[in-house]
């Protein structure tokens, strides 16, 4: 469920999508079901809006890329050397 937020401050010289509202999603502890050099598709239930920043922390020590971004998610790709149990927590501004 979506939670209104009422008030936004942009910072100068910030490029942002929107000047009355914040669209945050947060998925933490997402599994990388095919492992490390593979990609993983994360979805979100809402619809993203057409421009959005996407932070993924690895928990592990391992590089991300995100690819193919489009309104239902997004690709996360890690890269490095893991041992096994590999998850990534995932934060979208917008």
């Amino acid at each position: 469920m979506a939670i209104d937020k009422h008030s936004t401050h942009v910072l100068d010289g910030t490029t942002s999508t929107f000047t009355d509202r914040t669209i945050v999603g947060v998925q933490a502890g997402v599994v990388s079901t095919t492992g490390v050099n593979q990609v993983t598709a994360v979805t979100f239930a809402e619809p993203l809006p057409a421009t959005y920043a996407v932070f993924v922390t690895p928990n592990q020590n391992l590089t991300a890329f995100v690819t193919a971004k489009t309104s239902t998610g997004f690709n996360v790709t890690l890269q490095g050397t893991a041992a096994g149990g590999i998850t990534f927590d995932v934060l979208v501004l917008a």
